[in-house]
């Protein structure tokens, strides 16, 4: 009977030894999770204090909760383009280009017309809606004159676009914040600093307005810079004209450098009346030499 009591009473001993340390275990787990809601449920919401002055990347870049989210954007896209064409006559070939703008409903941003020796250029950059871009590139290339050469890109800004209009509408946000601050703040160094950060907000979202405009523009407009060529002297290489064509056009070409250089020196004719002048005092030196 002694030998069966003896391992009974030990298993009671162990068993009263090991309940306290489960109840501080639990106790501590029961803090621990206290400890961790409450450094939750304290934690500070930006902008954290008065005197910060720049927002973090990761902030700005984050709107899922944001009450100004930004919609799904249409695709940007800029299309542009470089056209040169050779014409017979530059007059009659303005007007043609003149009826299919109006017709594109498009515009002249800036012309200019150049006029040399040897040929004409009218360089015209035209805005056209981005819809009739195409027809309207079709139309010089059909009955103005030949074309020599003709470039068409297009760039997609969507992600560029997108990036501008999520930050322009996080700035706006914390605008907002600065200025409800700028209401409770107590101290003069307070006032400044806030101002500070309102009017740095304010620049940038105006240079993000600023940019958001310029590509809608580029967007909405496309950009084609056409060039008119007319070629005055015939080359002798190139052309098919017959040999007596070409001698009559060397003699003009001999005739024209002759009284071109005839009249140069005629242009001259101040220095020589001073021939005579100078021919005059150097013998009058030289006789003077003599006699001495």
């Amino acid at each position: 009977m002694r030998k069966l009591l003896l391992p009974l009473f030990c298993l009671i001993l162990i068993n009263c030894n090991k309940s306290p340390d489960h109840k501080v275990d639990a106790s501590l787990v029961d803090v621990i999770q206290e400890d961790k809601v409450v450094s939750a449920a304290t934690e500070p919401s930006p902008p954290n204090s008065i005197s910060e002055k720049s927002m973090p990347d990761d902030e700005a870049d984050d709107t899922s909760d944001s009450p100004n989210k930004i919609d799904t954007i249409s695709k940007k896209i800029i299309k542009n383009g470089d056209m040169r064409i050779q014409v017979g006559d530059i007059k009659k070939a303005q007007n043609q280009v003149n009826e299919i703008i109006k017709n594109n409903k498009a515009y002249i941003q800036k012309e200019e017309f150049q006029n040399t020796d040897t040929d004409e250029n009218l360089n015209i950059t035209i805005r056209v809606p981005h819809k009739n871009f195409d027809p309207l590139v079709n139309s010089f290339s059909n009955g103005i004159g030949s074309v020599l050469s003709k470039n068409i890109s297009s760039s997609d800004v969507t992600e560029e676009y997108t990036d501008v209009s999520i930050k322009l509408a996080n700035k706006k946000i914390y605008l907002e914040k600065y200025r409800d601050m700028l209401k409770s703040a107590a101290t003069t160094k307070d006032i400044l600093e806030i101002q500070e950060n309102i009017r740095e907000l304010e620049d940038e979202i105006d240079v993000s307005e600023g940019r958001l405009r310029f590509i809608d523009d580029r967007v909405n407009y496309s950009t084609l810079n056409l060039s008119l060529y007319k070629e005055k002297v015939r080359s002798l290489t190139t052309s098919n004209v017959g040999f007596g064509s070409r001698f009559g056009d060397s003699l003009t070409e001999g005739w024209n450098s002759f009284v071109a250089f005839f009249l140069g020196v005629i242009s001259l004719w101040p220095f020589f009346l001073l021939i005579p002048l100078i021919i005059f005092v150097w013998k009058k030196w030289r006789i003077r030499r003599r006699k001495k």
